[in-house]
């Protein structure tokens, strides 16, 4: 009986897992719960850069300021101290003030400057004292608070209008020994900017804080590449926008996974030359012939042996691809905040053909050069899965178009799963026609800087992304 007892408990042991089993099979359940970050890879030409303007520009200032003055006080900075009341130990008058090489500072204590500061025009704006370590400091206009960086924390603006012509009093207490006269005046109710849209006009309200500063998202990272740059949080960190902001939100709002838009781009591309994607064959027309993935130059004269140029049809292609492939082949390196997660190439995005309709040829062949792009791109990233939406250009309208801008609306239209041409689009590929989120201007304007285009193209383009990937 024990003899037995003993066979039967051998048994039930020898199959059961050992502890390598049991560490992988927990390996793997740990590893099937994590979060699967969701890849969009944005492209096009500038406008998919983005020119959408933040502000009315910034520039360095220096003639706004009447009589600068900066007084010494002794110590370090104290926070409880009045230097208004206080008596400096040394001052010195400020020659040049801002530009790029203001008047050195004396140091040895707490510095603060005082003056005039006068506009010439009317309006509302936006004033960033310092450079590195002298951003941290206090500055007030006209006895108004409108910057504030203290060590170690991010810095609180506040804008303030000021009438063209009119002398007002300002004063930068800085906070540390770094100190200088370097700093940036910035407009900030320009029309059609972003922060006059935003904080005057009350559209996008999800871009401030109830402190009037720009927010970032923490579920959603924009990285740029090529002449798209920028590795960060989602949210209003320069001068100018694409519809990435747009996009992002809408994504990260129908998402519950983490989202990175990786975007890839590069102004004056066209899709039938510098994006002919890999594959596409030369062709001939009225006794030309016209480059193939990889041919140089774009054209050539039937019969003649052409001398190559220093770029080749599809070359933007592999620049701007190679690039994303090196970030997404060094994921955890690139995205550290996610290291150890999975990515999923889920989606591509397409503003572009603005280049090609300058050229009769390529505006002939983009509806068979954007085909063979969306096939391309999935095949290249190994996503056959993934999504793609098209964004037509913002000038043509359906109703008036025609010659090659009219060829161009009619292939980005033709390519949405819905127009039932290509039945191996339907429910994966669609298209955005922008005219009516266009506010002005022409794609090679850059739709005027107008950052609304940006926004409703963007947002417009997300929410036909969020249909594709619901319609599954």
């Amino acid at each position: 009986m024990r003899f037995s007892i003993v066979f039967l408990f051998s048994l039930i042991l020898s199959f059961m897992p050992g502890p390598e089993l049991v560490a992988q099979s927990e390996d793997s359940a740990i590893k099937t719960k994590k979060e699967t970050v969701k890849v969009f890879i944005l492209s096009g030409q500038s406008n998919m850069v983005g020119a959408g303007k933040v502000t009315g520009g910034n520039s360095r200032w220096g003639s706004e300021f009447i009589n600068p003055v900066v007084s010494v006080y002794e110590g370090k900075y104290q926070p409880d101290a009045d230097y208004d009341a206080l008596t400096p130990i040394k001052t010195l008058a400020l020659e040049n003030f801002g530009g790029s090489q203001p008047t050195a500072y004396p140091g040895g204590g707490t510095q603060v400057t005082r003056g005039f500061v006068q506009v010439a025009d009317s309006g509302i704006y936006e004033f960033r004292p310092g450079y590195g370590g002298s951003m941290q400091n206090i500055m007030e206009v006209d006895g108004k608070e409108v910057h504030r960086m203290e060590p170690g924390k991010a810095p609180i603006r506040k804008d303030i209008k000021l009438t063209g012509g009119k002398k007002v009093p300002f004063k930068i207490t800085y906070l540390t020994e770094d100190a200088n006269g370097l700093g940036w005046i910035d407009r900030q109710d320009i029309p059609g900017t972003l922060a006059t849209l935003v904080k005057h006009e009350a559209k996008y309200p999800h871009l401030i804080d109830d402190r009037g500063q720009w927010t970032e998202r923490d579920d959603v990272w924009y990285r740029g590449v090529v002449t798209a740059t920028g590795s960060h949080w989602l949210g209003v960190k320069s001068g100018k926008i694409g519809p990435e902001l747009g996009f992002g939100k809408v994504l990260g709002d129908a998402l519950d996974a983490p989202v990175l838009i990786l975007k890839t781009s590069q102004g004056n591309r066209s899709l039938g030359w510098d994006f002919l994607p890999p594959g596409s064959e030369r062709y001939e027309a009225d006794g030309k012939i016209y480059a193939g993935y990889k041919d140089s130059p774009d054209s050539w004269e039937k019969g003649s042996d052409p001398k190559p140029i220093n770029w080749y049809a599809g070359k933007q292609y592999d620049d701007c691809f190679k690039a994303a492939h090196e970030v997404l082949d060094n994921f955890d390196q690139q995205f550290p905040h996610w290291k150890g997660l999975d990515y999923e190439i889920v989606g591509f995005g397409w503003w572009q053909g603005d280049k090609d309709r300058y050229n009769t040829e390529h505006a002939k062949r983009y509806e068979q050069n954007l085909v063979r792009l969306i096939q391309t791109l999935r095949q290249e990233f190994s996503a056959p899965e993934a999504k793609f939406v098209c964004a037509t250009l913002g000038q043509t309208e359906k109703s008036k178009a025609q010659g090659n801008e009219k060829l161009i609306l009619d292939a980005q239209l033709a390519v949405a799963g819905e127009a039932g041409k290509y039945p191996a689009f339907r429910g994966n590929t669609a298209t955005v026609y922008t005219y009516p989120l266009n506010q002005g201007g022409a794609s090679n304007s850059h739709y005027n800087g107008n950052a609304q285009t940006y926004m409703d193209v963007g947002t417009a383009m997300g929410e036909e992304m969020v249909k594709l990937l619901n319609s599954n």
